[in-house]
């Protein structure tokens, strides 16, 4: 056992405990019309949007509140859970309200959070797709961002993580496959392989928003053009958002998030939009595309890294 610990080590310590601190002190003015939900599949790159969204610091973040399984006050949600617009049962509206008005601290919330007097806020979830069109019924002054990135880029990180699919979640909510999922209860029984759960999952989380949100209701962005050309995903995202930005932005854009650091560590320092083809199979791939062909998201991604669509339009609109 070592006698002594590295000052390094130390301070690490120290810095993580201040931020962790920090994080849980502060003053919100709960006007939850000043509140940015970021929403998108795990391993997506919410959390990096996260950062360029808050670039200078402006926001309260708020990480992941309708996290059922953490957070005390959705504790009766489901895991992925789904509600019609038209719901307007106290039981999912008063949290909701509390979430988003930012009355509700939490250490899980609060974690990402380094704002002293929040007079707005920015709430990154990658477990509430299914929640944007109800929380837009309800709150329509909240604008919505959902971020996509390539499923196979996806379901070859989670893989890597070993991250599990919850397909079960879907199955189980009546209304959900009474609206949308139904005529593909037969493909979702009976996947096996894993990889192939979590195309189906990706498929899934972003199936739904797509085809309730119409055109301009919703900001699309997409992982790879913020990649691609940043200037142009930048200046598109605080557009919709109706901010000004300045050039730290891209400071905060050059940075990859904690988790996007753990996953090249433990899959390899691939790019991050080509890095997939590499270790999946071309079978993999060809299942890839028949599973989105299902849903009609070929429309979106194809073998391809880059989406064959920009933000600009949802292909289930006409």
């Amino acid at each position: 056992m070592q006698k002594y610990i590295s000052s390094k080590f130390l301070n690490r310590l120290t810095s993580k405990a201040r931020r962790a601190t920090v994080g849980r002190l502060y003053v919100d003015t709960h006007d939850y019309r000043r509140t940015v939900v970021l929403a998108g599949t795990g391993r997506s790159g919410t959390t990096w949007v996260e950062n360029i969204i808050n670039y200078d610091n402006g926001y309260r973040v708020m990480f992941e509140p309708f996290h059922s399984q953490i957070v005390p006050i959705v504790r009766h949600f489901r895991y992925r859970q789904y509600l019609r617009p038209g719901n307007r049962d106290p039981l999912y509206l008063e949290p909701a309200r509390a979430i988003l008005s930012g009355n509700v601290r939490n250490p899980w919330i609060d974690g990402h959070n380094r704002k002293l007097i929040a007079k707005k806020r920015l709430i990154k979830d990658v477990r509430a797709n299914h929640l944007l069109k109800w929380i837009k019924a309800n709150f329509p002054e909240i604008p919505i961002v959902l971020l996509l990135r390539h499923p196979c880029a996806v379901a070859y990180s989670k893989l890597a993580l070993n991250w599990n699919t919850h397909l079960d979640e879907f199955l189980s909510q009546e209304e959900l496959m009474q609206d949308f999922l139904g005529p593909f209860r037969d493909e979702i029984e009976s996947v096996e392989s894993v990889f192939d759960k979590h195309i189906f999952l990706w498929c899934i989380e972003n199936y739904v928003p797509l085809k309730q949100f119409r055109t301009g209701e919703f900001h699309l962005a997409f992982y790879e053009l913020f990649c691609a050309q940043p200037e142009h995903e930048v200046d598109r995202l605080f557009h919709f958002l109706g901010e000004n930005y300045d050039k730290r932005v891209f400071k905060s854009a050059e940075k990859p998030s904690t988790l996007a650091r753990l996953e090249s560590a433990v899959v390899s320092h691939d790019s991050p939009t080509e890095g997939w083809k590499r270790h999946l199979s071309r079978e993999q791939v060809r299942r890839s595309l028949d599973i989105l062909g299902l849903f009609g998201l070929d429309a979106i991604y194809s073998d391809q890294s880059l989406p064959r669509i920009t933000g600009e339009e949802n292909p289930f609109v006409v």
